[in-house]
């Protein structure tokens, strides 16, 4: 079922959570709403699902106006943070309960329920604890019960509000990759909530960033990463260098191989792996340092520092293999030449 927003507002009091925001989302995609806590993203998952109403704009499923329709003629499933399942049912009746309370004319037989349910169980691989209690399940057990629970009646869209932010680093690796192949299985068109930029990026087809109430961009992570639009989208997507092209940082930027002759901005981006580092012949004249790397698994992330630039902010990041670090033989202190690749230009 397709999506699509037109000039969706929403005010809190003197709080302008959404401005204008219009947004097409095509069928069987699976959306990231990425941002900062307070940018909005959470009010706009509500007013999609009907659980909040906007001051202006309509909502539009597969062409259809629901504006004004309440939340369970959307047909839409919702996955909280916290799972919400009734602790008080077993695993198997938390799945059946949308089943069980549909209008008489629409409710299945229990048989067609029980199948469905362990169906529904198969799918995210939990079968073996249809007769468990929320309470004696993990944290990432719950949250993938909770998700059979939303699917049990037939969503069309589906809406899921930081499914894993409760969960711990390793479980929520586990379960992004899990949600990304249950949802190439399924098609439904899928939206979730998330400020963690790494998890919009390893499982969303589609990200859309915003900020303020406004959408920044929207685009494939690729886009995203590669093509920011906006100086906010590329500091918030990833790890990016800052300059300012003034003065000396003009001389020095010229120096990398970058070119300010005629820059396209004030500011220039450059994300990490785009600066080259090599051990330089010429010591005496390299203003730039080796002043410590981290091991990031197959890559090694350099802090780099310039004399005189000691404060916030100095510090310039660079990225390489591990192989290639380790051919290098660089030791803290040690002068260096960078190559700047490519930059991105804000004004």
């Amino acid at each position: 079922m397709s999506i699509t927003l037109q000039h969706i507002s929403k005010q809190f009091g003197a709080f302008k959570a959404l401005d204008d925001i219009n947004l097409d989302i095509p069928e069987g995609e699976l959306v990231a709403l990425l941002g900062p806590s307070g940018c909005g993203k959470t009010t706009l998952l509500r007013i999609i699902a009907g659980l909040e109403q906007a001051d202006q704009g309509d909502v539009f499923l597969e062409g259809d106006n629901v504006t004004d329709q309440p939340v369970k003629n959307r047909q839409i499933g919702f996955v909280f943070q916290h799972y919400a399942l009734f602790r008080h049912m077993t695993v198997f009746d938390n799945i059946a309960f949308g089943l069980r309370v549909k209008p008489r004319k629409l409710r299945p037989s229990e048989t067609a329920i029980k199948e469905k349910v362990h169906a529904l169980l198969q799918l995210v691989q939990l079968d073996w604890l249809h007769d468990r209690f929320p309470d004696q399940l993990s944290g990432g057990q719950r949250q993938r019960i909770a998700l059979a629970r939303a699917l049990a009646v037939e969503p069309s869209v589906l809406l899921l509000d930081e499914p894993f932010g409760a969960l711990d680093a390793s479980v929520r690796k586990d379960l992004r990759l899990w949600l990304r192949h249950l949802h190439h299985e399924l098609h439904v068109t899928s939206i979730f909530v998330t400020h963690d930029q790494e998890e919009a990026m390893e499982v969303a087809s589609q990200i859309v960033v915003l900020n303020h109430g406004k959408i920044e961009q929207k685009g494939t992570p690729s886009e995203i990463y590669d093509q920011p639009q906006s100086d906010f989208v590329s500091r918030f997507i990833g790890q990016t260098n800052v300059f300012h092209i003034a003065g000396d940082e003009q001389h020095w930027l010229k120096s990398t191989g970058i070119i300010v002759d005629e820059p396209k901005g004030i500011v220039a981006h450059v994300r990490p792996h785009n600066i080259s580092v090599e051990k330089t012949a010429d010591p005496a004249n390299s203003p730039v340092y080796l002043k410590d790397w981290q091991h990031l698994g197959g890559t090694i992330r350099l802090e780099l520092n310039r004399d005189g630039h000691n404060g916030a902010g100095s510090t310039i990041y660079a990225e390489m293999p591990n192989e290639q670090f380790r051919e290098l033989a660089l030791n803290k202190g040690d002068r260096v030449a960078l190559r700047i690749k490519h930059a991105h230009w804000f004004n």
